[in-house]
């Protein structure tokens, strides 16, 4: 049996917005935790070179600001609208949950800490024998905190909308016949008019006015869609 390769992380929002993620592979990563750690370094010595005036209690407070940013600077970056670290943003990255929405609080403090478990036995073996194992290039602390390491463009699996008049549906929409309608809407460029049409004649009876039926309902559908985009 063949099996086709495909990097390619479909989510779908709570919208019903279908999301296609592109999860970020080994090398990627690994130059964005190299920059990462310059940064770090960087900053650990210019807190020694000035905590080491005063003495112990300079020697005290050194080794609290290493905690804090061996632990929590992945996690303050990443709570961040950009959601990502100085390293990941350098190479387009950003870390996103398993259905494509801002990395939560605890999901971020998750993924972090078991950065332990990931290092083992040495220089990061676990995780990047796990990383290797999977098409998504999850890491044991993304799998334990349900987060992707995602190239920071996601795709819309809808494409450019026709233009048309906006108008409102007929009835409120759940929001898997929204992502159907937005989906078809995008997809007019690439179905052939009869298709588009026989698909459009299809919905309308349910989500469109009375009268569509019995019409071309391609010109309502497009502006439902254009609504629920938000054009009105």
């Amino acid at each position: 049996m063949r099996v086709s390769l495909d990097t390619l992380f479909t989510a779908e929002t709570p919208e019903g917005i279908a999301l296609a993620l592109r999860p970020a592979g080994v090398v990627a990563r690994f130059y964005a935790f190299a920059i990462d750690t310059l940064i770090r370094a960087a900053l650990v010595f210019i807190a020694m070179a000035v905590l080491s005036a005063l003495g112990r209690l300079g020697l005290g407070l050194f080794l609290i600001v290493y905690f804090l940013l061996e632990w929590f600077y992945p996690v303050v970056f990443e709570l961040t609208l950009a959601g990502a670290t100085p390293g990941k943003r350098a190479l387009g990255l950003k870390v996103v949950m398993d259905t494509g929405l801002p990395v939560t609080p605890a999901a971020s403090l998750a993924r972090n800490l078991l950065r332990a478990a990931d290092f083992m036995p040495v220089a990061y073996g676990f995780g990047l024998a796990a990383m290797l194992m999977r098409s998504d290039f999850k890491r044991l602390g993304d799998m334990a905190a349900g987060t992707l390491v995602v190239h920071a463009r996601a795709i819309s699996l809808h494409g450019p909308l026709p233009s048309a008049e906006p108008a409102a549906p007929a009835r409120p929409l759940a929001p898997r016949e929204q992502a159907a309608v937005i989906a078809w809407a995008g997809r007019s460029t690439r179905l052939t008019e009869a298709r588009h049409a026989e698909l459009a004649q299809l919905a309308a009876p349910a989500i469109a006015a009375a009268d569509s039926a019995s019409h071309d309902a391609r010109p309502r559908l497009l502006g439902v869609a254009q609504w629920l985009l938000g054009r009105r």
